[in-house]
């Protein structure tokens, strides 16, 4: 009899499958789609997509054009992979394609997309929008963290001088700072690394699990009426399991900020939490703010604000410690512009003029997110002969960009000094440059993560000369490249540091 019902449960999944194709088969025929693939039934081209995105859509544009239709299961999407189609889109088409599709992970962690990152846009995401880069992200208030900076910054710094001449986590330690300082600028205090003594995690832990499940492979989000095989896999059980931590843990922290004593802050001294609490009692709030908003931005700060500047300076001491002649040429201009001082300050950075340019390249050759964050248009649109229909998912490989023969000399090889004298930013004004994206749903936090970036990267190289583990040659760094939104090291980066006499 079970045996049966399975034939006839497989029956049916086959043909709702079936007939999924054959709608969106037909659905798409009449309009003129980019150039794309040869698909498969029902996967369309969901097996040409393999374990790094990026990479993989990098090696179909090569072949099919920078710019390509695929149909990732039930979901048709495009494929950004130049500077000329994404300035066609940001310049021209920006409206049409900021919308974000309803990814199934990021519905629960996000509080069904309360936080700006995930959120459709409308008047819910530009308020919420607007308050986070008034009141967190603006150049008055990140200047304000300066002593956060430097207090973490130092912290890193000191943890590096206890294990000198040993193997030393570069990985673990960046994500650490970023952690520490995001906690802080959020929470007014760093997070309890301890964990609970009844055996639950420490928040560091929760929020990689958080990272994990928002990453993964998902059968929701290419077969949306396949949700059901989450109950089956397990994921629903993970994610509610980390959506309760999350939530715990916000529930305390808002709870001890509306229990102290001094909750009402001059504005200057107020953590994101006190910002976010101020406003929800405002009665002329655009959009009120209920305690879910409040903890979705929140998970927006964590999941955004520490994996980007963590990769950052992992890439970039990466990078370093193969380009021994970039590293020299740095650690000397760090040194020369610090010199008589016992650390880099932040007043030092506008100073260190390759050092920045050693950061442009590292964004240039390992954006932190390098296909963004995935789009959907909101309306249909034409971007050059091509019709692209409205709920269409919109993939922007900033990798593919940013190594794009057509602008980048040698694009493979890592070289700050291709942006000698040139103007080329990261901040979404050139197209053939944007490891933060561009338009109205670029990154709000680029003013956040730099100055950490900088002013951590010239403090380890000031205070220790680096260098690999004894026997071990710079063909041997294993450079390869997690999956995930955020893109890491697979394998954690591991150096060690020696003593510079200051």
């Amino acid at each position: 009899m079970s045996y049966i019902f399975l034939l006839k449960m497989f029956a049916s999944f086959f043909l709702f499958l079936f007939i999924i194709f054959s709608f969106t088969k037909k659905n798409n025929k009449a309009k003129k789609l980019p150039p794309s693939p040869r698909k498969l039934p029902i996967l369309g081209n969901l097996h040409q997509v393999g374990k790094l995105p990026h990479r993989s859509l990098q090696k179909l544009s090569n072949e099919y054009g920078d710019f390509i239709f695929l149909q990732l299961g039930s979901v048709p999407t495009v494929v950004v992979s130049s500077a000329d189609v994404a300035r066609e889109i940001f310049r021209t088409h920006d409206i049409a394609f900021s919308g974000r599709p309803a990814l199934y992970s990021a519905r629960k962690l996000s509080y069904n997309f309360c936080s700006v990152s995930f959120a459709p846009y409308g008047d819910y995401w530009r308020e919420t929008r607007k308050i986070l880069v008034s009141e967190l992200l603006s150049a008055k208030r990140v200047q304000s963290f300066e002593a956060i900076r430097d207090e973490e910054v130092s912290r890193l710094v000191q943890e590096v001088g206890n294990s000198l001449n040993s193997s030393i986590n570069i990985s673990a330690l960046a994500l650490t700072l970023a952690n520490n300082v995001v906690c802080r600028v959020a929470f007014g205090k760093v997070s309890d690394e301890r964990g609970d003594d009844n055996g639950e995690k420490k928040f560091c832990e929760i929020l990689y699990e958080t990272q994990e499940l928002l990453c993964e492979f998902n059968v929701a989000d290419y077969f949306p009426k396949m949700a059901w095989i989450n109950k089956i896999n397990g994921l629903d059980e993970r994610l509610e399991k980390n959506f309760r931590e999350l939530d715990k843990y916000y529930d305390k922290v808002i709870e001890d900020h509306v229990n102290s004593s001094n909750w009402i802050k001059q504005r200057d001294d107020e953590d994101l939490v006190d910002v976010l609490l101020r406003i929800q009692k405002d009665p002329n709030q655009v959009v009120p703010l209920k305690d879910s908003h409040i903890k979705g931005l929140l998970a927006d700060i964590f999941i955004a604000g520490t994996d980007t500047s963590a990769t950052t300076i992992e890439w970039a001491m990466a990078e370093l410690i193969l380009n021994p002649r970039v590293m020299k040429k740095v650690q000397q201009e760090v040194r020369q512009v610090a010199k008589g001082k016992r650390k880099v300050q932040e007043t030092d950075l506008s100073k260190l003029v390759y050092l920045k340019l050693v950061i442009k390249e590292t964004l240039r050759l390992r954006p932190p997110a390098p296909l963004l964050v995935p789009r959907v248009t909101t309306s249909s649109c034409k971007i050059m002969e091509y019709e692209i229909p409205a709920k269409t998912r919109v993939l922007i490989n900033g990798t593919a960009i940013g190594t794009d023969p057509k602008y980048w000399e040698n694009p493979l090889i890592f070289s700050p000094e291709r942006f000698l004298n040139k103007e080329t930013d990261y901040r979404g004004q050139h197209f053939e440059f944007l490891p933060f994206g561009a338009g109205r749903r670029g990154c709000p936090g680029i003013n956040f993560s730099i100055p950490l970036v900088e002013l951590a990267i010239a403090n380890l190289l000031f205070h220790y000369d680096w260098s690999l583990h004894e026997g071990m040659l710079a063909k041997d760094l294993d450079m390869e490249e997690a999956s995930g939104i955020t893109m890491h090291k697979k394998t954690p980066l591991c150096l060690v540091a020696s003593h510079y006499d200051l």
